[in-house]
């Protein structure tokens, strides 16, 4: 099976993500600045996925990134660029998933950030040459990923990138999370637009006290 990466993967979205990889059969790698507290958080989560779950282990980023087929990058915006320039080596040749949305917060909510390149995708493009980028995982609730109550999360996710075996491959393991579907959305130059909906969606979270995700029609 294919070994997925969860660099900032002792945040919410990381280790959501990585729990239902890992209940879908993948082994995992949550990766932290420091070993010690990712090796925490994969023990939280081993005994959190049940019987019949593939290995959760936990790594410092660069070891994490290096040992992992495809590797999704979680960690929070401020520290998008620093991540990908110490782990640059380790990423090349592999499918790196981005899945941070630059957002800020103020009183009157949610609301996306400028970023010279466009967006945290392309960001991540222009630092790994070497890699293949894709932009997905944007719109998930963390909350629905880690609550062991949930056992489908129903929601399409919006995948992005330049490759479109790459964005094949990611389609196919969307797929795998029981009522999550995989929708290609365009090349990483839109990537800004889907990374920006989030903040749409934290909002109608609030208004609704929910956990709202995103489905496409007629396809």
């Amino acid at each position: 099976m294919t070994t997925l990466a969860f660099l900032g993967g002792t945040g919410d979205q990381g280790r959501g993500l990585a729990r239902r990889f890992a209940m879908a059969g993948h082994p995992v790698v949550i990766g932290s600045r420091s070993a010690e507290r990712a090796e925490g958080a994969a023990a939280e989560l081993r005994g959190s996925v049940g019987d019949g779950a593939a290995e959760i282990t936990g790594a410092a980023n660069a070891d994490a990134a290096a040992g992992a087929d495809i590797v999704v990058v979680a960690v929070p915006w401020d520290g998008h660029e620093a991540l990908l320039r110490d782990v640059a080596a380790k990423l090349a040749g592999k499918i790196v998933i981005d899945c941070v949305n630059p957002l800020g917060f103020d009183e009157r909510g949610a609301y996306a950030l400028s970023v010279p390149e466009g967006s945290a995708a392309e960001q991540a493009a222009a630092i790994l040459p070497d890699s293949r980028v894709v932009a997905a995982f944007h719109h998930l609730s963390a909350v629905l990923l880690l609550d062991p109550e949930v056992d489908e999360v129903d929601t399409d996710v919006l995948v992005l990138g330049d490759d479109r075996d790459a964005t094949d491959t990611v389609q196919a393991l969307v797929g795998e999370i029981p009522r999550m579907r995989g929708v290609y959305a365009g090349r990483l130059r839109s990537a800004h637009q889907v990374e920006a909906l989030t903040a749409n969606l934290i909002s109608v979270n609030r208004r609704y006290k929910a956990h709202a995700g995103i489905r496409v029609t007629d396809i």
